[in-house]
């Protein structure tokens, strides 16, 4: 409704004006104010305030129209309906905050929405990968003769292995007098030239704890003998021992002390007094170390089993046992490599045994025996020294034990050459060292799915790639 005009009083003049005026009005169209009912436009609201009365004769000024505002409205009037298509004049939306977040937004492009991609478990942005080099071959050689003719077979065996660097000489003092276990024998000579021709070979030599080793001496001598040894009274041969290898310029040989000790077979054996006989290793390891210029490492070798006494009650001390070894030849008849594994005092007791004190472990003799001609034992073992990476280990290879010089294991001979064919303490012939690829823990990339590439920065923060699936605009639709 249009607000009200204040009338005006004036003479005939005036009266004549305002007759003009109405003429004038009516000639215009509806007065400022009124709504036609066919007027699609919104209605215009009419001034609040006073509207001034023309004083001169001239034709009144047509009230100006104020424009729409969100200011306070004129109150509507009861009587009149309310128009429907009336309307006031929305907001400007308030302009949204357009801080950058974190993450800089991808722009609208159209497109529909991307999925939502799972979460695919990336590592937050990884570093350089950086190439490492293949673990160390465990040193292997072979028992091929005691004197300079093993020296000779050594460069032979290695020829015949596709040029496999045989690290691990072996050899053994005889112990039929004390002057052989003091080391007055000139193949010891050749020996030590073999080890020093290159640093990286290793020297392992077998020392008997009493002379007449191997004559069958009765269990009560062997006690007397070995509680003399535990006082003192061969020191003196040890001593002898230790000075002629400095001498040699091999103060680091790895000396196996009285070897398969748990048996029956030697002089030197544990049984008759496990007691005294570690005594007397303690004192021998004592003597030898006090050498100067001396580098020896003793090595702790049972034969594998219970055989006439539990290893374990023979073991003199970590103090003085560098290496803990294993003589393990496929012996009894009939027992499977699964069953010398688990055996009371086995393979598997060796290993925890060493890992429980900290020493490694050493395989001084092994080979064929008792099962003929066994490719299923060659395999196995060669993969348990595999996995279980002795400092060395050395194949005692005459018959019936060996594959190289005995004509009798054909075919455990050919799965020997076939797995160290070529080897080096490097790696394997010809392979280039792999460079590692991290492995990315969590759910793979779903299928027909493109990555994107973000950038590093982008990916960092949110935790890892994006994907688009191949199917996007169908999957929407």
């Amino acid at each position: 409704m249009a607000p009200q005009h204040r009338r005006v009083r004036a003479r005939g003049m005036a009266v004549g004006a305002a007759a003009v005026v109405v003429s004038a009005a009516l000639a215009a169209g509806p007065a400022a104010g009124s709504v036609r009912t066919d007027d699609p436009r919104p209605t215009v609201p009419a001034p609040d305030g006073p509207v001034a009365t023309p004083t001169a004769p001239a034709a009144p000024q047509v009230p100006a129209v104020p424009q729409a505002s969100a200011g306070p409205q004129a109150p509507a009037d009861p009587q009149a309906p309310a128009d429907p298509q009336a309307s006031v004049a929305p907001q400007a939306p308030a302009i949204p905050d357009v801080g950058l977040p974190p993450v800089p937004a991808v722009p609208d492009v159209g497109f529909p929405p991307v999925p939502a991609v799972p979460d695919i478990g990336l590592p937050p942005v990884p570093g350089p990968v950086l190439p490492v080099p293949l673990p160390r071959v465990p040193a292997f050689g072979a028992f091929l003769a005691s004197d300079a003719r093993g020296v000779a077979r050594m460069r032979q065996l290695s020829r015949w292995l596709g040029g496999a660097e045989l690290r691990v000489g072996h050899t053994y003092l005889p112990g039929n007098h004390w002057s052989d276990i003091e080391g007055d024998i000139g193949f010891l000579k050749s020996w030590a030239r073999w080890r020093n021709a290159d640093d990286d070979r290793m020297l392992v030599l077998n020392v008997p704890m009493q002379e007449r080793n191997e004559e069958g001496v009765p269990d009560d001598e062997v006690r007397q003998l070995l509680r003399r040894g535990a006082a003192g009274e061969f020191d003196h041969h040890f001593r002898a021992l230790a000075e002629r290898l400095v001498e040699l310029k091999v103060p680091d040989t790895v000396l196996v002390l009285g070897w398969e000790m748990n048996g029956i077979t030697y002089t030197h054996r544990c049984g008759p007094d496990p007691e005294s006989w570690k005594k007397y290793w303690n004192r021998i390891v004592r003597t030898m170390r006090a050498v100067p210029g001396q580098e020896f490492r003793f090595d702790f070798a049972p034969s594998r089993g219970r055989d006439a006494v539990p290893w374990t009650e023979c073991y003199p001390g970590d103090d003085t046992v560098d290496i803990v070894g294993m003589d393990s030849y496929d012996q009894p008849a009939g027992h499977s490599f699964d069953e010398q594994v688990k055996e009371p005092y086995g393979l598997q007791a060796h290993v925890d045994f060493a890992k429980a004190h900290g020493k490694p472990l050493s395989y001084p003799e092994w080979g064929l025996f008792r099962n003929g001609d066994n490719p299923e034992y060659m395999r196995r073992m060669l993969a348990w020294i595999d996995r279980h990476k002795p400092l060395y280990n050395t194949l005692t290879d005459y018959c019936p034990h060996g594959v190289w010089q005995c004509d009798d294991n054909p075919d455990s001979s050919r799965v020997y050459r076939s797995v160290l064919y070529g080897r080096t303490h490097e790696g394997e012939p010809d392979t280039p060292a792999p460079t590692p690829v991290p492995t990315v823990p969590g759910t793979p990339l779903p299928e027909n799915c493109s990555p994107l590439d973000l950038g590093r920065w982008v990916e960092y923060w949110l935790g890892g790639k994006l994907c688009l699936r191949f199917d996007w605009w169908s999957r929407t639709r």
